[in-house]
């Protein structure tokens, strides 16, 4: 249950630890208004949990300070849907120097 992230570069092959991870729910109004909810940083294995209960429907973002790392993206935001119903999420971040990926896991 919950909302989690893990963090790899992609660039040595080993999990990203110590990247601090802000997670913020957009208002219901769809302005452009977040509400933080949630900091961590991620552990030795690049994970983090943000969230140990199920995510209410909504929007969120998961900011991650990538600033104290080598590379383009100082910061890696990264905004998600949650429908009713949503039970767990996770979101895992691939992390270059020059480039990021990121989807919905398992």
């Amino acid at each position: 249950m919950g909302l989690s992230t893990h963090v790899l570069d992609t660039a040595s092959g080993a999990p990203a630890g110590g990247v601090p991870v802000l997670l913020s729910l957009r208002a219901v109004d769809g302005t452009d208004a977040w509400t933080p909810l949630v900091t961590a940083v991620t552990d030795d294995d690049g994970r983090a949990a943000l969230l140990h209960d199920d995510p209410d429907p909504g929007t969120y973002r998961l900011l991650f300070d990538t600033s104290g790392r080598s590379g383009f993206f100082p910061e890696v935001g990264v905004v998600v849907v949650v429908p009713e119903g949503t039970q767990r999420l996770h979101v895992p971040l691939l992390l270059s120097p020059f480039g990021y990926t990121t989807y919905r896991g398992s």
